[in-house]
């Protein structure tokens, strides 16, 4: 049984989901502010967290940047619920490492779905299940079975989705590869995902790859690759 935390300020919400989630076999717990949203997680800790944007206190976005900071959860898949559909809104959520996002108001089949996308998921979010082994390119290393990724022998921390960007372009050196292909690659096919929002993740790669980050291309026109060897 998967356990999904589900945040949200709303009773009318945490009960809409509550309900279609333990329809679908699920084990939900509910809180309504972005503190006791950290203490639960860190408590027991969930198979996915269902995150409102806009909650009292410290709101969505806060509390997604801790828990995609901290390397013992960072790999928790967090879901955006937003009633809001502006691309800053939006944005703003997966440039913190949210996973996914639902926008209000949203249909219980295809929440229930996103879970079960989200519980799919391998440690590198990659849907291709035959690739386990690690990756080393230019004095990167990314451990696939960890989590991982050192540069230089010192880890750096990546959200899961910069992580399984990293992975797929250090996998295809050379290759170029396009917004929409790079989003079929680690999500899987008609993900909702913005184009734009891939160019967020690329940017805090490079930032958290320092020097090394300029080993990620920009082919103007076509979309972004890893030098080759």
């Amino acid at each position: 049984m998967s356990t999904i935390l589900v945040v949200d300020d709303e009773p009318d919400i945490l009960e809409l989901i509550s309900y279609n989630l333990e329809k679908e076999g699920h084990s939900v717990t509910t809180v309504q502010t972005g503190e006791d949203a950290l203490h639960a997680v860190r408590t027991n800790r969930p198979d996915v967290i269902i995150l409102d944007l806009m909650l009292p206190g410290v709101d969505g976005v806060d509390v997604c940047r801790t828990i995609k900071r901290d390397p013992e959860l960072s790999s928790i898949p967090v879901l955006m619920l937003t009633a809001r559909t502006e691309d800053s809104d939006i944005v703003a959520g997966l440039e913190v490492g949210a996973d996914d996002y639902i926008t209000k108001p949203f249909s219980p089949k295809v929440l229930a779905a996103r879970v079960r996308t989200a519980l799919r998921r391998t440690p590198t979010g990659i849907e291709t299940t035959s690739q386990h082994s690690g990756v080393s390119i230019h004095g990167i290393t990314i451990d696939v079975s960890r989590h991982q990724v050192l540069l230089q022998g010192n880890m750096v921390p990546l959200s899961a989705t910069e992580f399984a960007i990293l992975e797929f372009l250090a996998r295809n050196p050379g290759w170029v590869f396009s917004r929409m292909r790079i989003i079929d690659a680690i999500r899987g096919k008609d993900y909702p995902v913005t184009e734009r929002s891939v160019d967020v993740q690329i940017l805090g790669l490079r930032k958290k790859l320092g020097e090394l980050g300029s080993l990620i291309e920009t082919v103007r026109g076509v979309g972004y690759r890893m030098r080759a060897e």
